[in-house]
């Protein structure tokens, strides 16, 4: 697949079985996040991979983070949290490690984040890994951050689930360029 192609007919995959990519696909796939434009090359990101048994530890993670906020919570939806994690056979932590810069905000840092996972998202397709980035409030709950061993100023930004697709990937409609598109000024 060439890198227009890939660029241009990515999807994200929701539903994700076994194998997970192996260590040499997944080295390819830091690979491309490492390359993400990164003002003054601060680095602002690391990724903490989720797989086997550890899926489960990261849903129980999950069922006690939810139920410090809702103590009351039936048993049914705590399952459905801790069955969360094993949507995929891996998952990736996406964390911004923000570094203080005069000319760095911090806005720069998470957008070099989000261009970093979408380099691996795109490298994913390319080698026929499905993807999917998934966030929710689950995500950004401290207890969540505390768990994965987060520390000072850093944030979790969600996870890439990462398998094997399963079952036909979705087409995405093409989007007309110009109803996204202006020059300046116009007129």
């Amino acid at each position: 697949m060439d890198a227009i192609e890939a660029l241009t007919g990515r999807v994200s995959v929701p539903r994700l079985v076994e194998p997970a990519p192996s260590s040499e696909q997944l080295d390819i796939l830091f690979q491309a996040a490492l390359r993400a434009p990164d003002h003054a090359m601060l680095r602002p990101w690391r990724y903490i991979t989720i797989s086997g048994e550890a899926r489960e530890r990261l849903g129980e993670l999950y069922a006690k983070a939810v139920q410090a906020d809702q103590p009351d919570l039936e048993d049914e939806m705590l399952d459905r949290y801790r069955g969360l994690p094993l949507r995929a056979p891996m998952l990736v932590a996406l964390v911004l490690t923000p570094q203080q810069h005069p000319k760095v905000p911090e806005i720069e840092q998470v957008l070099s984040l989000g261009a970093a996972c979408h380099g691996m998202m795109v490298a994913a397709h390319a080698m026929g890994i499905g993807a999917m980035w998934r966030t929710g409030t689950i995500s950004y709950h401290p207890l969540v951050e505390e768990g994965l061993g987060l520390t000072g100023d850093e944030k979790l930004y969600g996870f890439m689930y990462l398998g094997t697709p399963d079952g036909v990937r979705k087409k995405r409609p093409q989007l007309a360029v110009s109803d996204f598109v202006s020059a300046w000024p116009e007129g």
